[in-house]
């Protein structure tokens, strides 16, 4: 059976500057490819990887959006929060929830949801 080694949202978006800066200048991604001939661009921030694309001619037309969210796992959350909540629309504010995540969560310029949260038992270790 194949082993899945990661994945790589493509994330649509109608104005790729726009979006390529959204990802560097607030989330501090770095670009690393981009194609303007195909209206294409990756993006990475440590460990994550994702690409920004214009919908293929097949889409047959769809609107930009997700019915969902992407859901970051980061360390110092409560650091990103302080950083980020002036920077970016808010979806939901900080907070601890029963499952043992703190988390919060900001759209994009699309407006996709982008959560990011880290485990409570992690907050406050220094190891």
């Amino acid at each position: 059976m194949s082993r899945f080694t990661g994945l790589r949202p493509m994330l649509w978006t109608e104005n790729l500057d726009e979006t390529i800066g959204f990802y560097i200048h607030i989330l501090g991604f770095e670009l690393l490819s981009r194609n303007d001939e195909w209206y294409w661009a990756s993006l990475r921030k440590d460990d994550v990887y994702i690409m920004l694309a214009l919908p293929n001619e097949h889409e047959n037309n769809v609107a930009i959006g997700f019915t969902g969210s992407f859901y970051f796992n980061v360390d110092k959350v409560d650091e990103l929060w302080e950083d980020l909540k002036a920077k970016a629309k808010i979806c939901y504010e900080i907070e601890t929830f029963e499952w043992g995540m703190r988390e919060f969560a900001v759209y994009d310029n699309n407006g996709y949801i982008l959560q990011f949260g880290e485990p409570v038992d992690n907050i406050g270790n220094t190891e």
